[in-house]
C-alpha cells in the first residue's frame, strides 16, 4: 500500500479541521504518543491530532482519506498487542480530550460516554448513583472506554458479568470516509439487520473511530467476599477452577497466580507483604458478590469444600476493605511487576476452563524444550491465561528467530485444546502473523473483505489484526 506523507499541505488542512483541538508535531510529543505497553516497541506518528468533538474527528479523517494518510486511533496507550502503534507513520488521532460522561440514564440503566473517559472514572461516577459498570481491566485507572471497546477488554469480573462487548448497546463511529453513523439502537434487544455494533467492538480501530458509546449498567452489588487460596501444585489449582462452577457457584472473580508472579509483585510494589510457605506453587484469588451476606457465606463454604478437595493450603479470608484492597493491588500489579523485572513477551491465551490444566502443562513443556522460563497468571474463571516468557540470559538471536517458533507452538496447543489466540488483549501488531492458526483461509478472506468494505483505501489503523 502506497501511503501519502504528512507534508505542509496536510498539516495546514489538519489545523483547519480542528476548532479547539491540538496538532502536535514536536519530537517529544510524537514519542509520547508513539508507544503503548507492548514490550519496548515504539512507532511515532508523523503528527498527533487531539480533537474534542465528533465533527472534528470527521474532518480530520476526511483530510486523511483525501491524501491517503494512515490514521491510528490512540486511547490510554495501555494496550499489550500494539493496537495503538502508528506502524506506518501518518496521523495519530489521540482521543484523550474526548473525555465527557455525556449522560447517566438512571431510568434505563444506561450511560453515554465519549471514548477518552477513563474506565475507573466511569465506574466511580455510576457507583455514586448505585449503579455498576462491570468490565474491569487491570489497567482501569488509566485505560479508556474507547480502547476497551476497540479491544473488547475483559478483566477479573468478566467471569460473572461478561466482557466489554456484553455492555455495549450502541456506538457513534466515524468511518474511514469521514461519514458518521450510529451502529445500533439504545435497546436491550435488537434483531434488526446485521449487528454492526458487535462488529465494531473488538475491531481494534481498523474499521472506524468510536466517538460515543451507549453502555448498559446494572445495579451495584452491595456486598462481596474475597479469599486467597494457596496450592502446592499449580495443576491442582487449575483443576479446582472448573470444579467451582460444577459445584453451582459463579464467582465474580476467579484469578490464578503462579508463585513467581506473586514473588515478583511483592518485590516490586511497596507496601505489600505476604508470608508464603516455600512449598506453595500457585494461588487462586476468588471473589463472590451479591446483595445478601448469608448467601455469600454459603457460597464461600461451598467454594472452600471444593478447594479442600483439590488439596489447598490454609485459606486467607480478607475481612476488611483494606485487606481486600491489598489483595487486588497485588493482582492488578502483576503485569507491571513482571515488566519491571525483565524483558518479556506476553501471550494472552484462552481455552475452555476445564482445559486449563492441560494448557498450563503444555506451556511449561514447550518452555523446557526451548529453554525459557514462563510466569503464568490470569483470569482462570474464563480459561484466560496470560503467559509471560522471560528473556533472562537468552540471546538476542534466539529471541528474534527461535522464540516465534515456540510461540507458534503455544498457540497451536491453545487452539488444539479448543481455545484461541487472545482472550482480551487483541491481536494488534504482534500476533497478526499467528492468525492462520485460529482461522482458515476462507475465514481470513471474509475478514479481509469486511475490512475493504469499510476501508477501501486501507488507511484506518493499517498493519493490525489481519496477516500481511
Amino acid at each position: 500500500m502506497n501511503y501519502g506523507r504528512v507534508d505542509a499541505t496536510v498539516l495546514a488542512a489538519l489545523r483547519s479541521a480542528l476548532d479547539s483541538g491540538d496538532v502536535l508535531s514536536c519530537a517529544e510529543d510524537l514519542q509520547h504518543y508513539g508507544h503503548d505497553e507492548t514490550e519496548d516497541l515504539a512507532f511515532p506518528p508523523e503528527v498527533v491530532v487531539r480533537p474534542r468533538k465528533t465533527d472534528e474527528v470527521s474532518r480530520v479523517v476526511k483530510v486523511c482519506a483525501e491524501h491517503h494518510i494512515p490514521i491510528t486511533p490512540i486511547g490510554g496507550r495501555t494496550g499489550l498487542s500494539g493496537g495503538a502503534l502508528c506502524v506506518h507513520g501518518g496521523v495519530g488521532l489521540a482521543l484523550d480530550r474526548m473525555d465527557r460522561i455525556v449522560e447517566i440514564d438512571e431510568r434505563n440503566l444506561q450511560v453515554t460516554v465519549e471514548p477518552g473517559v477513563i474506565t475507573q472514572v466511569l465506574q466511580d461516577a455510576v457507583a455514586a448513583k448505585g449503579l455498576y459498570y462491570a468490565p474491569d481491566p487491570s489497567s482501569k485507572g488509566s485505560c479508556t472506554i474507547g480502547g476497551n471497546i476497540a479491544e473488547n477488554a475483559g478483566g477479573p469480573r468478566a467471569v460473572k458479568y461478561g466482557v466489554t462487548r456484553d455492555f455495549v448497546l450502541n456506538l457513534e463511529v466515524v468511518l474511514p470516509s469521514g461519514e458518521v453513523i450510529w451502529t445500533g439502537a439504545n435497546t436491550l434487544k435488537n434483531s434488526t439487520g446485521y449487528d454492526l455494533t458487535r462488529l465494531i467492538v473488538g475491531s481494534e480501530g481498523t474499521l472506524g473511530i468510536i466517538t460515543k458509546a451507549v453502555l448498559r449498567l446494572i445495579p451495584l452489588p452491595k456486598e462481596n467476599r474475597l479469599m486467597l487460596v494457596p496450592f502446592n501444585s499449580a495443576t491442582k489449582a487449575c483443576e479446582a477452577v472448573s470444579a467451582v462452577f460444577r459445584a453451582g457457584i459463579t464467582p465474580s472473580a476467579l484469578e490464578f497466580l503462579e508463585r513467581d508472579a506473586i514473588d515478583f509483585t511483592l518485590q516490586h510494589i511497596e507496601g505489600l507483604s505476604m508470608g508464603i510457605a516455600p512449598e506453595v506453587q500457585a494461588h487462586l484469588l476468588l471473589e463472590v458478590d451479591g446483595n445478601h451476606g448469608d448467601v455469600l457465606m454459603r457460597e464461600c463454604e461451598t467454594i472452600l469444600c471444593v478447594m479442600e478437595a483439590h488439596e489447598c493450603g490454609e485459606v486467607l479470608f480478607a475481612e476488611t476493605a483494606a485487606e481486600k484492597d491489598a489483595l487486588w493491588k497485588l493482582r492488578r500489579n502483576v503485569a507491571v511487576a513482571v515488566k519491571a523485572h525483565a524483558i518479556y513477551k506476553e501471550e494472552d491465551t484462552v481455552v475452555p476452563r476445564f482445559a486449563l490444566p492441560d494448557l498450563l502443562a503444555g506451556i511449561k513443556e514447550i518452555g523446557r524444550t526451548y529453554g525459557f522460563r514462563t510466569i503464568c497468571y490470569g483470569h482462570a474463571g474464563d480459561g484466560n491465561l496470560h503467559v509471560n516468557i522471560i528473556k533472562e540470559a537468552l540471546s538476542d538471536a534466539f529471541w528474534k528467530d527461535e522464540l516465534p517458533k515456540a510461540i507458534r507452538e503455544i498457540f497451536q496447543l491453545t487452539v488444539g485444546l479448543g481455545g484461541t489466540l487472545s482472550g482480551e488483549h487483541g491481536i494488534g501488531l504482534v500476533q497478526r502473523s499467528y492468525m492462520d492458526i485460529a482461522f482458515s483461509s476462507t475465514q481470513l478472506a471474509l475478514m479481509g473483505a469486511i475490512k475493504r468494505v469499510f476501508d477501501p483505501h486501507g488507511i484506518m489503523n493499517p498493519g493490525k489484526v489481519l496477516p500481511a
